[in-house]
């Protein structure tokens, strides 16, 4: 069996999957806070591309990709499926584990599949400038890459804790043209207020996000972009899982688990959807589904299922979602992009009505998991990345105990190699363990909007 296992050029998907077409039952729908009613396209239009809008309440099972964004996907697509064969012997597992690898893209991680598709529509539409937030810098970059192509202004805020972390990320930033900011700034009304009460705070994606969507509402020529969470950004993602089911086909492989990280949702909802369209159709019913997080935030795992604001300043839709509380500000972790509050509601629903599983682990025992992988398949991951990794040792040492061959799936969402100081905090003894207080989760949930649907 071979050890990597590619699709050629013409073989990237020329549709995305719209799993909002096969749910039994969809999310409710999300709220404007200003009239507390649905939100309908011209609650959006200030902020959004028309053709992203449309995507985003979408019903349409699969919906074309345009040939210019497929043209520029042939870059990095379609990603490779590699089966993990030393560190299935280094594990003495009787379990089969392959990875999808999403580090090829030029700013190493799934996220350029969206950043592609997003910017292209803001620049048929006009726009000059696209404005948005970054956790750990894999969004930041991908946005600053798909500018640079098409000739947009990019500006964004870095969560200041990533910031101060990962300062080679804000360099690759700048070099595809793009301006980075330290969030919160005192560059906007969200930013001053949160200075104003915590001038030291390590910022926030729910802090970021209140600071890029009043950049975008404040002017005239800029619209905002989301690397994660809404619905079509999940939809652009699906080009992962459908590339994975067509490699594990041609393997003679069925997927018995499938496992990718989870902050907002994207890259878990790239890879899941697919396999999750197939066991809501019956095709395929057995394959377990598993969202990783970190239980310094673990949205799924302690979170609560409600309506509630994807930002901190309430300036987003209300919506109906896993949340720890939009005040939520999370300690400042590694896994940058794993830092947030809320929950994907389309991966929300379908956790709530049981397709997915959620765990969560402590960073030393992910940053565990992350070497022995980087010494057996040699690819450094990334932070967020190797919550999957660890997960997917756990289920391959299950299977040693009790000698199944499963056939275990992770989505490897992107590299390492901006993140080597979180490393180096590993290997020398100095990375830190965090479990948030559940009396502080309480406290947090406690300031949720009220909501009448």
């Amino acid at each position: 069996m071979k050890s990597r296992i590619i699709l050629d050029e013409d073989e990237i998907p020329k549709q995305w999957y719209n799993i909002q077409a096969d749910m039994p039952n969809l999310p409710k729908p999300p709220i404007n806070p200003a009239t507390m009613k649905p939100v309908g396209p011209d609650d959006l239009k200030p902020i959004f591309a028309d053709e992203l809008i449309r995507q985003e309440m979408s019903t349409k099972k699969y919906i074309d990709i345009p040939d210019e964004v497929r043209e520029i996907l042939t870059q990095y697509r379609p990603s490779p499926l590699y089966r993990a064969k030393r560190l299935e012997e280094k594990l003495k597992t009787t379990a089969k584990i392959y990875f999808k690898y999403e580090g090829l893209s030029p700013p190493g991680s799934h996220k350029a599949n969206t950043a592609i598709a997003q910017v292209y529509y803001n620049a048929k539409q006009g726009i000059e400038r696209i404005a948005t937030e970054t956790g750990a810098g894999q969004w930041g970059s991908s946005l600053a890459y798909a500018t640079q192509i098409f000739g947009l202004e990019c500006m964004v805020y870095m969560v200041r804790g990533s910031y101060d972390q990962k300062p080679y990320r804000k360099i690759m930033m700048e070099t595809w043209g793009a301006q980075c900011y330290p969030s919160p700034t005192d560059m906007t009304d969200a930013g001053r207020a949160v200075l104003k009460k915590n001038p030291d705070t390590a910022g926030s994606l729910g802090i970021a996000i209140s600071e890029a969507v009043e950049d975008a509402a404040k002017h005239e020529n800029t619209n905002y972009a989301l690397g994660s969470v809404l619905n079509h950004v999940c939809l652009h993602q699906t080009v992962i899982g459908q590339e994975t089911q067509k490699q594990l086909e041609i393997a003679e492989e069925k997927a018995d688990v499938v496992i990718a990280c989870a902050g907002g949702g994207s890259n878990f909802a790239g890879i899941a959807f697919p396999f999750i369209r197939d066991q809501i159709s019956g095709k395929d019913r057995d394959t377990e589904i598993v969202a990783v997080e970190p239980s310094a935030c673990p949205t799924l795992t302690k979170g609560l299922y409600a309506y509630d604001f994807g930002d901190v300043a309430g300036l987003t839709p209300i919506m109906m979602m896993y949340t720890l509380g939009h005040a939520f500000i999370p300690p400042a972790i590694h896994s940058g992009g794993l830092r947030y509050h809320g929950m994907a509601p389309l991966v929300s629903k379908l956790h709530a009505d049981g397709y997915i599983n959620a765990v969560s682990y402590h960073q030393n025992e992910v940053f565990e998991s992350a070497v022995m992988f980087a010494g057996c398949e040699g690819i450094i991951p990334a932070p967020e990345s190797a919550h999957a990794i660890k997960a997917a040792v756990d289920k391959a040492l299950e299977c040693r105990k009790t000698g199944e061959e499963k056939t275990i799936v992770f989505n490897l969402s992107g590299h390492g190699h901006f993140d080597l100081s979180s490393y180096q905090a590993f290997l020398s003894g100095k990375l830190q363990d965090y479990e948030y207080p559940a009396d502080l989760i309480r406290e947090s949930l406690a300031d949720l909007p009220k909501v009448e649907v």
